[in-house]
Parts: C-alpha cells; structure tokens; sequence
C-alpha cells in the first residue's frame, strides 16, 4: 500500500508513554483490568460494557487528562496513522459535503498500556476503540504487532482497516445511530446476539470502512496487489465465532457483539465494491 500518498492529519494526539492510562478514579491496576476483560471474554460480556460500570462505581478522584502532543515527525508508525485518518477526513468531509452536511472530524491517541476515555477505562488487550462521549479514537499501536503474531493479518492495509473501523464507528456517531443504540440499552433491551444491535453496528461500521476504501482507492489509487486480500484476512481474524472458538473452544451466537469472520468480511467487501452509505444499512437488512 503506497500510504505515502495520503495526506497527514493535524488530529492525532500522542499519549504514548505519558503514565495517564495506569489508574480510574481509585485506582483498578492494569491487572485488575486484566482480569476484568478476561472475565468479559468468559462470560460472553463486553470488557467496555464492564469497565464503564466499574467506573461509574468509583467514587476516587478523577484523573487529569493528558496535554496533546504532536507524534514526532520520524515517527513511521505514526506517520502511517495520520496518512490514514488524513485520508478518512478527506474522504468522510467529501462525502458529507454531498449531503449538505459537515464532517466533523475526531480526534485519534495513541497511548501505551492502557488509557482513560470518557467511555471509561480501557486495557490495552480490549483493542482500538472509539469513544462517542469524546468523539475520539483510540489505538495502542501495539494491536497491529498482534494483528500480525496472533491473528496473522500483516500489511499495511490491514491495518488501515482498523483504523477505518473505528472512524466508521465516529460516522455512526454524527449519522445519529450510535444513540439510537445507546438509547436501547437505556430502556434495557438486550443489545447481544448474532441478530443484535451490537452485531449491526459493528457491521456498518465495517462496511463504511470499505465506503472510505473504495474512495481512497478511486481517488489515490494506492492499493498494491494483495493488499484487499490483506484487509479481508484481518476482518476474518477479528470475528466473534473465530475469536470464541479460539479462547473458549466453542461459539455461544447468544453472546455475539461484532458478526462473525464471514458476515465481516461480507460487510466490508459490500462497502468495498459500491462504494455507496445506502449500501451499509445493516439495521434495515433481515439477513445479516
């Protein structure tokens, strides 16, 4: 992938190494918050879902935000990040623009270890995420090694993929579909299961990151051979029936919460190819 092509985001903040992510409010270690994500694999419960309500319980001191710091320029790994989210913006600001809309755009730390967020705290093994009370993305680069040992999903497009995901997640944000959701939970409905809203979030998400693929590829035509195939690998890696075959040795649908390998790669290959938002309504679909 030649992502040299890509123009730099101003929004990525570096936390890496700042000490910021070791405590919430009085003080769960990054052990208990080990323990809390793999209790959350056990038992079918999202690690976020847990940590948010461990957080809300905590009556410590809240911990102060971190400043924002440029990455520094011969950074590559953080060069590569902000030619992607560069890209997203251009992409996601065009697109917007045709709908008489504005985009606006979020922010991306990085950190190291682990991080607070107004979603809560989160451990460096929950992964990227995206937090909708702050608008921002968050991304341990220590994932990508991971992606490639664990999951062996090397290539720099998987790794974009990724990121697309996450801001997919911010787009569903400004599109007012991560209320709708959030507003389920708050009236109680179960939002798991391989039919649930969690599953059909995730999906869309997955599929506007092959909404913003197609257009980045259309207008910059820096895709390589093999690199689709590199970002398909990663989606299948990361599905719920592969990742729950492979920690508990077998697949509880009841306790999904993104779509298996095979309903991933399908979302994202059908934003891939169209390259069109009315493509991606995982919500209206009966058939996921």
């Amino acid at each position: 992938m030649q992502w040299g092509k890509g123009r730099r985001s101003d929004n990525v903040v570096d936390a890496r190494g700042s000490g910021g992510g070791r405590r919430i409010g009085g003080g769960l270690s990054l052990g208990g918050i080990a323990i809390v994500v793999l209790f959350g694999v056990i038992t079918g419960q999202n690690p976020l879902d847990l940590l948010a309500m461990l957080a809300g319980q905590d009556t410590g001191p809240a911990v102060s935000q971190q400043s924002e710091q440029a990455p520094p320029a011969n950074d590559t790994q953080a060069d590569f990040v902000r030619a992607i989210l560069g890209d997203t913006e251009d992409t996601w600001g065009a697109l917007f623009a045709q709908s008489g809309k504005q985009y606006q755009q979020p922010k991306l730390e990085l950190f190291s270890g682990g991080v607070n967020s107004a979603c809560g705290f989160a451990d460096s093994a929950v992964g990227p995420f995206y937090c909708p009370g702050d608008r921002q993305v968050y991304l341990d680069m220590s994932f990508f090694r991971d992606l490639e040992t664990r999951f062996a999903a090397s290539g720099d497009f998987a790794r974009a993929y990724v990121i697309a995901h996450e801001v997919g997640h911010h787009v569903q944000t400004l599109l007012g579909v991560s209320a709708k959701v959030d507003a389920a939970r708050k009236r109680g409905e179960r939002l798991e299961g391989a039919n649930g809203l969690l599953v059909r979030q995730e999906l869309q998400a997955d599929c506007f990151a092959g909404v913003w693929a197609y257009h980045a590829q259309k207008r910059l035509n820096w895709l390589e051979p093999g690199d689709l195939e590199d970002a398909l690998k990663a989606a299948n890696a990361i599905g719920d029936d592969r990742l729950q075959k492979q920690t508990r040795g077998h697949v509880m649908p009841d306790s999904f919460t993104h779509g298996t390998s095979e309903q991933r790669v399908r979302w994202f290959r059908t934003g891939f190819d169209q390259g069109e938002l009315s493509r991606c309504d995982t919500f209206a679909t009966r058939g996921l």
